[in-house]
């Protein structure tokens, strides 16, 4: 059907039919160059609308996008006639060229049709979870990428069971669950399985007693395989991220994985670059699929639908060897995690020659065959079982934090008030425009300064204390959104009569954080400003006084816990 409905199109563009819209009509007389690589390519898409209470209709739509297919020869020096005739048609050409991307397509191991049924269905039944959602957390995001990656998994299960001719749902265990939204959705849609993080979370408390999660560190060694579990979960698992496939063939051979690699680990310890040529998030992917592949799986790799900049999945779901090659492949991996480790400390000890490891297989790279061998002698039984690998280290089970947020109130005080004189005293330091009215304007807003001028004029010590912090200074003075707005590397004072009033599509549990947070801490202009604030009493969010103060909604729901 496809095929005869292109027919009778491109046949109409041939003929020139009048009924064909004149865009067209003008890609088709285009000068072609000699080379005859002119021509129109047609895509035909499947579109499936999103399911709607006052749309019934979820049935595909057909599409079809027309494009020039034109390989420029050499470089253009375009005339004034033909910017202002051609540029707009071109760009809108270029616009839709097919350039070969470094990732799959996304959801190409599946069936996209029964996917956006399913994430439809689930979006609706989870929904309510955004407005409960009790982490500091972005809940829309959150909740709606573990739907995402729920209905993936569900969809890829569905496939397999049929595939395999199995009747029982798979059992999963997801290592570093974090916050279990994924484990309750997958458990809740009847698969047994449970999620194991270094650190409880609040959330954990809501989701009942049918949802099972585990506070635990997870070293690899002997005491974490999991022999009765067909699938190992690891969805956004940070330092686990490139154990999952080692843990996932040494449980058993039927064991599976999927991964979601976010932040960039190795077997030890941050993952360090080694091609440049890649995105550090390509080459990353790359050693992940390549540690599946000494692993003795075949990797098969997928672009999910969800709202994140890292949404590449790797999947091992079948063997490269049969079961009784076990033993062989299993000293296999053994030796690429010795090498590996090898491979770093030898790369960072300048003082050795050339050492470069080029698509993660050691070449050229300096190893201590006897420190090799002394590793693998070292893996010993323990009180937990054999270790796989010294100097491991998990994640803390107390969460440091880092962003500025856990600094003495004292110490940000300081440097507020600090950074906010050398914005008001900068204007006293510019020339006087006597064209000015200032009786339009009294209100000293102050200069702009770059974040680099601003650290400048700050003491070592403080610069020193911020360095510790990620992003620092620039953390901090976002951090503090009531006195300061950064915009493109400049600080400002924030005006607070030139804040946009709140769009109409913020979402709810938004506005409902705006409206319990109104009045809850004392306004700093009023309290610091030389001309005290800008806004009255009546419509600044922050009090104009300790009599203003009114108790923090969010504070009495933890001092009364319903």
């Amino acid at each position: 059907m496809l095929e005869a409905l292109w027919s009778d199109f491109s046949s109409m563009i041939a003929q020139e039919d009048w009924e064909m819209p004149a865009f067209i009509k003008e890609l088709g007389k285009e000068n072609q160059p000699e080379t005859d690589a002119f021509g129109l390519d047609a895509v035909l898409r499947t579109l499936f609308p999103k399911s709607h209470l006052h749309h019934c209709s979820t049935a595909p739509r057909k599409e079809m996008v027309i494009k020039e297919n034109w390989v420029a020869d050499g470089i253009v020096y375009p005339k004034t006639t033909w910017l202002g005739s051609e540029l707009l048609s071109k760009l809108a050409k270029w616009s839709t060229e097919k350039k070969q991307s470094e990732f799959k397509s996304t959801l190409s191991l599946i069936s996209v049709a029964k996917y956006s049924s399913v994430y439809q269905e689930l979006k609706e039944k989870y929904k309510e979870m955004v407005k409960v959602w009790p982490e500091v957390t972005d809940p829309e995001k959150f909740v709606y990428e573990d739907v995402a990656i729920a209905t993936y998994l569900l969809i890829l299960w569905e496939e397999e069971r049929a595939e395999k001719g199995l009747s029982k749902k798979q059992s999963f265990v997801d290592l570093g669950c974090g916050n279990g939204l994924l484990v309750h959705i997958l458990s809740n849609e009847g698969y047994p399985g449970r999620g194991i993080d270094v650190r409880r979370r609040k959330i954990w408390d809501m989701y009942g007693p049918q949802t099972h999660l585990e506070e635990c560190a997870i070293r690899p060694d002997d005491s974490y395989l999991f022999s009765n579990v067909d699938w190992l979960i690891g969805n956004h698992s940070d330092e686990l991220t490139p154990w999952i496939p080692v843990i996932a063939a040494r449980s058993s051979y039927s064991c599976c994985y999927f991964v979601l690699p976010c932040c960039f680990f190795d077997f030890h310890g941050k993952y360090n670059r080694r091609q440049s040529q890649k995105t550090q998030y390509r080459e990353y992917l790359d050693f992940v699929t390549q540690v599946g592949l000494e692993c003795g799986f075949t990797v098969e790799e997928d672009c999910l639908r969800i709202p994140s900049t890292k949404r590449v999945c790797l999947i091992g779901k079948s063997r490269t060897y049969p079961p009784m090659q076990e033993d062989r492949i299993n000293k296999q991996r053994t030796q690429y995690i010795n090498n590996r480790q090898s491979c770093t400390e030898v790369t960072s000890d300048k003082t050795v020659g050339s050492n470069q490891c080029d698509n993660h297989h050691v070449v050229n790279c300096v190893i201590d065959q006897a420190a090799v061998s002394e590793r693998a002698a070292d893996e010993t039984k323990t009180g937990g079982g054999r270790v796989w690998l010294s100097g491991f280290q998990p994640r803390e089970k107390v969460e440091q934090v880092r962003n500025c947020a856990a600094l003495p109130r004292d110490f940000v005080d300081v440097v507020v008030l600090t950074v906010a004189s050398l914005l008001l005293n900068a204007t006293q330091e510019k020339p006087w425009d006597h064209t000015l009215d200032v009786r339009l304007n009294t209100w000293n807003k102050g200069e702009s300064l770059s974040l680099r001028e601003v650290a400048e004029r700050l003491d070592k010590k403080t610069l020193k204390r911020l360095k510790n912090e990620y992003g620092g200074l620039q953390t901090l003075l976002r951090n503090n959104h009531q006195v300061f707005e950064v915009l493109n590397g400049r600080v400002h004072i924030r005006d607070w009569r030139e804040e946009k009033p709140s769009k109409r599509t913020k979402s709810e549990v938004k506005r409902r954080f705006s409206a319990e947070a109104f009045k809850t801490r004392l306004c700093w202009f009023f309290i610091h400003h030389p001309d005290g604030c800008s806004l009255t009493s009546e419509s600044c969010p922050y009090a104009h006084g300790t009599e203003e103060l009114r108790q923090s909604q969010i504070m009495k729901k933890k001092k009364h816990p319903q």
